[in-house]
């Protein structure tokens, strides 16, 4: 008996290795992960090409990585056992008091540079252009962060970007004393599971956009809000904690806007597609659910109320930006006619050509600090 035990802790995982091995081999092999939101690899193309180039053993590491047996459940321990051991950070991700997931801050390596890109965009062109840049989720729920060496240095980075900005011509909208304050006050304006504002965060970034862009900002009563529950974000998704309580995501609708005056049209390369609303309930159903908002990342939208330009309102918006303005360019549209968003993530055209042909009233660049901290798309953007 003694001689068994001894040889316990190895049969143990003999038995282990040899039972996770036949699993892999006799489940079925999902192709989507519905707890971490993307497609897992599947079993890569082997040749002579692929296997001499050793494309093909690192394609197959990743392989056996997404299908191991039960992975939902050994990614969501590992992020709780180092949460044990003292360490609140898992792929990226804080875990952090009152349900926060907060994304570590990035190298903002692109920061500056991008905002010199913009500068020099406003100094070509004769349109006036606006900025609004949201700070980091950290900077705004600094009280929950998991300890006091965690610091996100949106102050210095805030004021530097405004002087940068101011000296060539860009009106810069900084909301972070408005977050600051409806934060402490209760308000949530950034999600716990996900790195965007909450639809009450872009109320409150349209409502500080009213004076540069020159428009009588809405109340809060002339919305009809619906409120969905148990939305899991990308933070969630990218973090193994899967024990955190999911959030609720709430759409606002003008009651200004009449049904029949909307038009959304996405344009994909040479494909255009029209639809009756700037949300897209069906999205509610999916497992991420943010792309409600006028159907998530696209290269080039177009949003048009036809009531404003039946009544003599004709002003036109173009919008470079990031998925943030997704939120918050429904509440825009009651106050122009023609709203177009462009991404330039997937916007490989002339912004040039794109400002000649339409009679735009004003630019806005809006955008989150992390995403703007690391972009490098913005080069596109050119007056030449």
């Amino acid at each position: 008996m003694k001689k068994v035990l001894k040889f316990m802790p190895s049969i143990v995982f003999l038995i282990f290795i040899y039972g996770m091995a036949i699993l892999f081999f006799v489940l079925p092999k999902d192709e989507y992960s519905s707890s971490e939101k993307r497609y897992l690899k599947q079993f890569p193309e082997f040749n002579s090409d692929t296997f001499f180039s050793g494309d093909f053993g690192e394609e197959f590491e990743t392989y056996l990585s997404d299908h191991t047996p039960y992975r939902t459940f050994w990614v969501g321990l590992n992020s709780y056992y180092n949460l044990a051991l003292g360490n609140p950070l898992s792929n990226g991700i804080y875990h952090c008091d009152n349900g926060y997931l907060v994304n570590d801050p990035p190298e903002y390596d692109r920061l500056y540079t991008n905002i010199d890109v913009i500068a020099q965009f406003a100094q070509k062109t004769d349109v006036p252009v606006t900025m609004l840049l949201a700070p980091s989720t950290g900077y705004i729920v600094s009280d929950v962060l998991p300890n006091k060496e965690i610091v996100y240095h949106d102050d210095e980075r805030f004021e530097d970007i405004n002087k940068t900005l101011t000296d060539s011509g860009v009106t810069f909208v900084d909301i972070r004393k408005e977050f600051k304050d409806a934060y402490a006050s209760g308000t949530q304006v950034y999600y716990k599971t996900d790195h965007h504002w909450t639809t009450h965060g872009a109320y409150l970034a349209y409502c500080e956009l009213a004076d540069s862009l020159d428009f009588t900002a809405l109340t809060k009563d002339n919305y009809n809000i619906s409120a969905y529950s148990d939305f899991y974000g990308t933070a969630y998704s990218s973090s193994g904690f899967w024990m955190t309580e999911p959030d609720s995501i709430e759409v606002w609708e003008s009651k200004n806007i009449a049904q029949d005056s909307i038009t959304v049209e996405i344009t994909e390369g040479s494909n255009t597609d029209s639809f009756d609303s700037m949300f897209f309930e069906e999205r509610l159903k999916e497992d991420d659910k943010y792309p409600v908002f006028l159907d998530g990342n696209h290269s080039y939208t177009t949003i048009t109320n036809k009531a404003l330009k039946e009544q003599g309102n004709d002003k036109k918006l173009l919008i470079l930006k990031d998925s943030f303005a997704h939120a918050l360019t429904p509440f825009l549209a009651d106050h122009y006619s023609e709203i177009v968003m462009v991404d330039m993530r997937y916007y490989k055209q002339s912004i040039t050509q794109l400002m000649n042909n339409k009679d735009f009233d004003h630019v806005l660049f809006l955008y989150s600090i992390d995403n703007l901290g690391t972009d490098t798309d913005l080069a596109w953007i050119s007056m030449n």
